[in-house]
């Protein structure tokens, strides 16, 4: 029988990353993450750069974002894998603390699995949008 909490098949960490990102449970998010993972988020985007190791995504990412935004959540609407590669159109929605503007943006998003655990991310998405949604 597929357990989905311990499969290791890659379509299924990823889905669990983002249900754990979703849920804000970061403990459960860095338990899909490799020790050495490489984390990029865009150029341009208010993160942007490489952060690695669990706990440096879930800090330097996941954290910042939940200060400077209500609600942010990456919702995963399709997923395509061609084995260790899997790759998600997703969106994000959120609320910018400080301006109080919306955003809607899509967004894709590159991961990288093997042995069950998530060792490279890269993010696509119009940091733009995400900019003007942070200024007056």
């Amino acid at each position: 029988m597929h357990d989905f909490a311990t499969s290791t098949a890659p379509t299924d960490v990823v889905r669990r990353q983002y249900l754990a990102s979703a849920a804000g449970d970061l403990d459960a998010l860095r338990a899909t993450l490799a020790p050495d993972v490489e984390w990029t988020e865009m150029a341009g985007f208010p993160l942007a750069g490489t952060y690695r190791t669990p706990d440096t995504v879930t800090t330097h990412v996941m954290e910042q974002l939940g200060k400077d935004w209500d609600d942010w959540t990456a919702h995963d609407d399709t997923y395509i894998a061609d084995g260790e590669n899997v790759v998600v159109l997703a969106r994000y929605t959120a609320t910018n603390k400080t301006t109080r503007k919306p955003i809607d943006v899509r967004v894709a998003h590159h991961f990288v699995v093997r042995g069950g655990l998530i060792v490279r991310f890269e993010q696509f998405a119009d940091t733009a949008l995400i900019r003007d949604a942070m200024n007056n």
